[in-house]
């Protein structure tokens, strides 16, 4: 028996799955977090950073694909896992231990088919704390019972059939640390939001536009209770606002173009 098939069957039977995109800054620490699963799958659409390497020096299966769509690729890295309980993490996240041993006690009792976990997204150099109202997210869950629909072009996750099981523990993300990258992104993503919003057939709303910023904010800065994340928490929840009216504004302006 090979070295590295014996390293394998000491580690949990996971396969994780990863999309990238010139992640070389953070794929490291992303690859080390998940160093006790038995398999990583890399599905690169043409780094030039050094993401590639880097995930190969660490053991990671990488793949060429080119860029289809966050929902088109992440389907294609999940058919590449062996095993039937899969993990996806973005090139600028990490797991935590403790939420390892989590998807690793729910595999073991088989009770549920996908796992939720907390996203603590950090922000200036500093996670928000543990009183800030933290995002859910499904990333674990049986390869079997899951897909990811290509009709979404951004904010993809697995569609999975069955129970889930809500956990407290949480994986960290490094993607939106700094206010010009996280600008960067919501101008991205509003773009494609606004175009799957009109590929649905759905029409703009002058009362939406009006509110959604004021009603955004306060969600976010009251009840998501990110003014305890003091002057971060408010820049943070402008700039969620400012993201929801941004969609609202390109579904409106998507509409006019229509008319012409």
């Amino acid at each position: 028996m090979s070295e590295s098939k014996k390293n394998r069957e000491n580690k949990a039977p996971i396969s994780v799955f990863i999309v990238t995109l010139n992640e070389a800054e953070h794929i490291e620490n992303t690859l080390k977090s998940v160093s006790e699963c038995a398999e990583v799958i890399v599905i690169d659409s043409g780094s030039t950073d050094g993401t590639v390497e880097i995930a190969t020096e660490l053991g990671a299966k990488v793949i060429y694909h080119p860029w289809e769509g966050y929902a088109k690729q992440k389907q294609i890295a999940m058919e590449h896992c062996s095993f039937d309980w899969v993990l996806n993490l973005d090139g600028d996240e990490e797991l935590t231990p403790s939420a390892l041993q989590v998807l690793c006690n729910a595999m073991e009792e088989d009770k549920y088919t996908a796992v939720r976990l907390k996203r603590i997204d950090r922000f200036i150099n500093k996670f928000p704390t543990g009183w800030v109202k933290k995002p859910n997210n499904v990333r674990f869950y049986k390869k079997s019972d899951a897909c990811f629909n290509a009709k979404k072009l951004v904010h993809e996750s697995a569609t999975v059939e069955g129970k889930e099981l809500y956990a407290k523990e949480y994986f960290l993300h490094y993607g939106y640390n700094d206010i010009d990258t996280l600008t960067a992104k919501n101008n991205t993503y509003s773009t494609l939001r606004a175009k799957e919003k009109i590929i649905q057939g759905k029409r703009y709303s002058i009362l939406k536009l009006l509110l959604v910023f004021p009603i955004t904010f306060i969600k976010e800065y009251i009840f998501c209770r990110f003014f305890l994340f003091g002057n971060r928490g408010f820049i943070k929840s402008m700039m969620t606002a400012h993201y929801a009216f941004l969609k609202e504004a390109k579904l409106y302006e998507q509409n006019k173009k229509q008319k012409k």
